[in-house]
């Protein structure tokens, strides 16, 4: 009865109090059918093997070997560049690394006489 309030409260978790529209209706689901979906799935799932690395074929050695054929398969996807590329981009790097050598050495240089100029006055 009452006024036909309904509670505007988030946290209210009662199934009939939910509002569902046609399309969404079938795919509601209790949560006691989803876990019980989960268990019977990790019960028909195989058992993880438990064989340890000297067992396996190739031994200790087996992980270290597939993990350098992956890291050969990664670096067989990388775009290498040409070698004129190489070249251009090395020759900028230099460039700009001998020219903000030459700044800083300017820099430090200005500033040094400029304190050794307030220290004799």
């Amino acid at each position: 009865g009452g006024w036909g309030f309904e509670s505007l409260l988030p946290c209210s978790t009662h199934p009939r109090r939910t509002r569902v529209n046609r399309e969404s209706k079938p795919l509601q689901r209790s949560s006691d059918a989803v876990a019980d979906e989960a268990i019977a799935r990790r019960a028909a799932a195989p058992a993880p093997s438990r064989r340890s690395a000297a067992a396996s074929p190739g031994g200790v050695f087996a992980p270290v070997a597939q993990y350098l054929r992956e890291v050969r398969q990664e670096l067989a996807k990388v775009l290498w560049p040409r070698r004129s590329e190489v070249i251009n981009y090395s020759t900028v790097v230099l460039t700009t690394l001998v020219l903000i050598a030459l700044l800083i050495f300017g820099l430090n240089y200005l500033f040094a006489r400029g304190v050794f100029w307030l220290y004799k006055s």
